[in-house]
């Protein structure tokens, strides 16, 4: 295997075969979903005591703290970066629908719509936290995010998944409806080197420093 940590950066992309990286970057690959009309709800659990509220101008540290809880095991960093009045300005945005799933009265997932663009709608955050990854709470959510969606009639809904996320996600995000439409390679500075992250999220992607 070819030795890469002289490499230079940018990198020049290889499009059959390995592409080098420098230390203190990660690499995913993005897949691009869609689905055009809502589908049958998935089965969700009897009396599971969730329920979904959304939270109309969100305070930006309840925000941060929930998106870090569900996020950081798969190195969710992207609301984390932006500063104050950046993060604001989308969550309060009228046309940027927050989404608090609740159990019990405490906040176990998040589920986040984007109507800016017209007649698209962008399924921009969903997750639920650690605990109850495979409990169904996630069918919950999916079945309202898509019924919320739809009532705006759009001519679809998009959201991405990528490689460094719950293995099951793409296949849970296609059970649900969705379909693969393009595909992407991400690369970004780790946020566990910065301190945005703990350097003990997700073991799954190596730290390379």
């Amino acid at each position: 295997m070819t030795d890469t940590t002289d490499a230079s950066f940018p990198p020049t992309l290889n499009l059959d075969g390995y592409t080098p990286l420098p230390p203190g970057k990660i690499a995913t690959i993005v897949t691009h979903l869609e689905i055009t009309a809502q589908p049958s709800a998935l089965r969700e659990p009897p009396d599971s005591g969730l329920t979904l509220e959304r939270v109309d101008a969100p305070d930006t540290g309840w925000y941060r703290d929930l998106f870090r809880r569900i996020g950081e095991p798969w190195l969710w960093y992207s609301r984390l970066r932006m500063d104050e009045a950046a993060l604001r300005g989308v969550i309060a945005d009228p046309e940027v629908a927050v989404h608090a799933l609740r159990r019990n009265g405490a906040d176990v997932g998040l589920m986040e719509l984007d109507f800016r663009t017209p007649n698209d709608v962008e399924l921009a955050f969903f997750g639920v936290v650690p605990e109850l990854v495979g409990s169904g709470a996630g069918r919950f959510l999916m079945n309202r995010a898509l019924a919320l969606a739809f009532a705006r009639r759009p001519r679809r809904v998009h959201v991405y998944t990528c490689t460094h996320d719950h293995p099951a996600a793409l296949g849970f995000y296609i059970k649900a409806g969705f379909r693969a439409i393009g595909r992407s390679i991400e690369i970004a500075d780790d946020p566990r080197l910065s301190g945005l992250l703990s350097r003990e999220a997700a073991p799954h992607v190596p730290i390379i420093d």
